[in-house]
């Protein structure tokens, strides 16, 4: 019995050689279906989830195009006329002084009118009175209603936002199940490097999808429509379905670009590159970054091609600046061995 303990190898051997037991070729493909079948599972929750959730979905890709338009202001004075809640029309204020002597009109602010039945004599007519308290939606000084123009265009947008919405919540548990199945194959300083390497991407996805969220978008969606003002189209209404699918594709892309650092840190752990090689091939990324920030950027604006290329510039950087490190503390590593 203790020969048969002397010729064991130590535990911390055996677990910096891999885990998990060794398995037959069916019982990998049973791990492999089971896989499968809970992954599917998570992306049918998550599609049930998201169908659900439609509504307060749509509100969230709204919110850059509300805050787009609230920052846009013109420097000339509407005249706004109001039926209910719903704004029956707009006019400058000096064109409508022109045709029309209303009460109060205002030529330095905008004016605000409601359309109502008033009884002059025995007969009812609609007159237009003052209105001190224009709801919301008629103050912002461009208007954008999203709007379905197609029988089925409804669907489609619902479908798309169950589909992309139950990847992203399935994500977090594919992976997972992905990991029960190839990590035990994986050496322990594999699985280190796995799990770095994972929380790593999900925080420059997530920073990607923020900063395109609560920046990129707001800037793009208010200069898009100005673009469309100067050239003479009416900028009022979009397609609710053309708009969710911009939306999710800037911020998608804007995830992957911020993919970059870990693109690079790969190639130098590699070997491919170093820091030296980042320096020489820096103003050949500026070509490339500005290449790729105009294809992302889906209106084409130079500016909105800027604030995007300059975070990824920022980017490349920092890594050169961590390759630099690495390197530095690797001869320092090397030369401390020397000694020794």
């Amino acid at each position: 019995m203790a020969d048969e303990l002397e010729v064991l190898p130590p535990e911390s051997e055996n677990e910096d050689e891999g885990g998990g037991p060794i398995k037959s070729f069916l019982e990998h493909l049973e791990d492999l279906r089971w896989t499968i079948i809970k992954s599917a599972a998570a992306f049918a929750i998550g599609f049930v989830v998201c169908l659900s959730a439609a509504p307060w979905i749509i509100s969230f890709l709204e919110w850059p195009l509300d805050q787009a338009l609230k920052i846009r202001t013109s420097s000339a004075p509407r005249t706004v006329l109001l039926l209910g809640t719903n704004v029956l029309g707009k006019m400058p204020s000096l064109e409508m002084a022109k045709q029309a002597a209303l009460p109060g009109l205002a030529t330095n602010a905008d004016s605000f009118y409601r359309l109502t039945p008033q009884l002059i004599g025995t007969n009812w007519v609609m007159g237009i009175v003052p209105e001190t308290n224009p709801p919301v939606t008629a103050t912002l000084q461009n208007s954008v209603k999203l709007k379905n123009f197609g029988p089925i265009s409804g669907f489609n947008i619902v479908m798309d936002i169950a589909i992309y919405g139950g990847i992203v919540v399935a994500a977090p548990f594919i992976l997972f199940f992905l990991g029960q199945f190839i990590l035990p194959a994986l050496h322990i300083h594999e699985k280190k490097f796995v799990f770095k390497v994972a929380g790593i991407s999900s925080g420059l996805f997530m920073l990607g999808v923020a900063f395109c969220y609560f920046l990129m978008l707001i800037i793009c969606l208010s200069t898009t429509v100005t673009f469309s003002e100067w050239l003479g189209f009416g900028a009022d209404e979009w397609q609710a379905e053309q708009y969710i699918s911009f939306v999710t594709i800037f911020m998608l892309g804007m995830g992957i670009a911020f993919q970059l650092p870990l693109v690079l840190l790969t190639l130098v752990k590699i070997g491919i590159l170093n820091a030296a090689k980042l320096n020489k091939f820096r103003m050949h990324w500026v070509v490339a970054g500005l290449v790729i920030a105009a294809f992302i950027t889906p209106d084409g604006n130079p500016i909105n091609m800027m604030l995007l290329f300059l975070p990824l510039h920022v980017l490349y950087e920092i890594s050169v600046i961590i390759a630099w490190w690495w390197e530095r503390k690797e001869r320092r590593e090397m030369a401390a061995r020397g000694e020794s």
